[in-house]
């Protein structure tokens, strides 16, 4: 056990928490409310991220991605959601897990959450909180 409280672990997991359940929404609605859009940037070189060669090859390191007015197949699962934008008029199926996210900012709302880069082992260490 540590002797300091991990609250930027913490935080994380909470933020984490926080993408996931919107996608969910998201996922059910089919569609964003209002003006709401997404920029999410990712580490494209974390394992479980999976997208396809040719934006391998435009983005060896990191990809910001938009989801506004057109995504297809929303899948949230408890590590990683799947999505299909649109790139250049072609549809391009998306695997990002949580855990490559860097920021997630949803500019309608000022809303920003920027993850430092961390050892993902690091938060394994820290106990789910029980459901009341």
């Amino acid at each position: 056990m540590s002797d300091t409280i991990q609250y930027g672990h913490l935080m994380h997991r909470a933020m984490r928490g926080l993408m996931k359940e919107l996608l969910q929404e998201i996922a059910v609605k089919g569609e964003l409310p209002g003006d709401h859009h997404f920029f999410i940037t990712f580490d494209t070189t974390h394992p479980g991220v999976d997208i396809g060669p040719r934006l391998t090859g435009m983005y060896p390191e990191e990809m910001t991605v938009v989801m506004q007015h057109w995504f297809d197949n929303l899948v949230v699962m408890d590590d990683r959601f799947t999505v299909t934008l649109n790139f250049g008029d072609q549809p391009e199926p998306l695997v990002i897990p949580f855990d490559a996210i860097r920021t997630f900012v949803d500019p309608s709302v000022e809303l920003g959450l920027r993850f430092d880069a961390q050892d993902d082992d690091d938060l394994e260490d820290i106990p789910e909180s029980p459901m009341v």
